[in-house]
Parts: C-alpha cells; sequence; structure tokens
C-alpha cells in the first residue's frame, strides 16, 4: 500500500473515512471510536476543501490494492513545528500497521519542512490513544484546551470534564 497526496477528488471518500473511523456505529468496528464520548460529525466536506486549499496544509492517504483510501493524516507546518490531526485509519482495518505507516510518512514530512517537532490533541478521556501515541515516542506536553474552547469544532460532547490534551515529538534527521 502506497502513501500519497490527497487531493480534490479524494474529499468525499475522506469525509467518509473519517467520520466513519470516529463515530456512528461503524466506528465501533475499531478501536478509535469516539461515540460514547462525542456527538455529531468530526469533519465535513467543506472543512476538507478549506484544508486542501491551504499551501501549509498537506493530507496524506493511503489507499488498497483497487483505490480505495483506507487511512489518511492532516499535516500543518507552522513554524518550526508539524501539527498532526485528523489521523484516521478505516475501522475494518485498524491493527494492520497503516496508523505507524502515517507516523512515519508525517515524521519524514516533517524532517523535510525542516520541523523539530510534531504536535497533536487527543481527546483526554482517550487514555488507550494516549498510550498508542507514548509508545510512539509522544509525551505530553502539560497543555490543553477545554473542549468547550473549540465551539464544537469537533463534534458535541457527551460526557463533561474532556478537553484536548496536547502530546508531542521531537524530530531529528
Amino acid at each position: 500500500m502506497k502513501i500519497t497526496r490527497a487531493n480534490l477528488e479524494d474529499v468525499k471518500e475522506l469525509d467518509k473515512l473519517v467520520n466513519s473511523a470516529y463515530r456512528g456505529e461503524e466506528s465501533k468496528k475499531g478501536w478509535t471510536t469516539e461515540a460514547e464520548i462525542l456527538d455529531g460529525i468530526r469533519i465535513d466536506e467543506q472543512a476538507l476543501e478549506l484544508m486542501l486549499a491551504k499551501p501549509e496544509v498537506m493530507i496524506l492517504k493511503i489507499n488498497d490494492e483497487n483505490g480505495k483510501i483506507l487511512g489518511t493524516v492532516c499535516l500543518e507546518v507552522k513554524s518550526r513545528d508539524l501539527y498532526l490531526g485528523m489521523f484516521a485509519v478505516s475501522p475494518l482495518s485498524q491493527g494492520n500497521g497503516m496508523g505507524k505507516s502515517l507516523l512515519v510518512a508525517a515524521e519524514q514530512y516533517g524532517l523535510e519542512n525542516n520541523c523539530t517537532r510534531i504536535v497533536i490533541s487527543v481527546i483526554s478521556t482517550r487514555v488507550e490513544l494516549i498510550n498508542w501515541y507514548s509508545r510512539h515516542g509522544y509525551v505530553p506536553t502539560g497543555g490543553a484546551i477545554a473542549f468547550d474552547e473549540i465551539d464544537r469544532r469537533f463534534g458535541d460532547p457527551k460526557v463533561e470534564e474532556i478537553s484536548l490534551i496536547e502530546m508531542e515529538k521531537v524530530i531529528k534527521s
């Protein structure tokens, strides 16, 4: 499977993939579901189109042999930092190393763009996800954003007191 840059022709499929990985019944087939803690959608086609239009943003995708998108990650260069978000793997394809491959590609992209660290935000109650990132070299920075401060940008909380914690990985060539 090859990792390539996503483009506008991929928007509908990316929208479906990201939302199915995080929300609804489909997401419960994988371990990355947020269906029990958030309602609503994770992203929409308009937001994806806006992201793809930004020169500092790169969306990577991983396709199967038939061209179906099975994983994606959004990367945004901000000075010497690479912000990693919208990281999703199809629920039925999780556990096959695609997430790790996308993280490696993100790190390479960061190095190519002279970044010194990768920064991510993870929902504070997603302990299994925080642990997964920790196993891949990410550490909490101590920074956090209360969910009500981001105005439902990633969905509507079903539980109280959740926040987005910041994690980072220092990268070097």
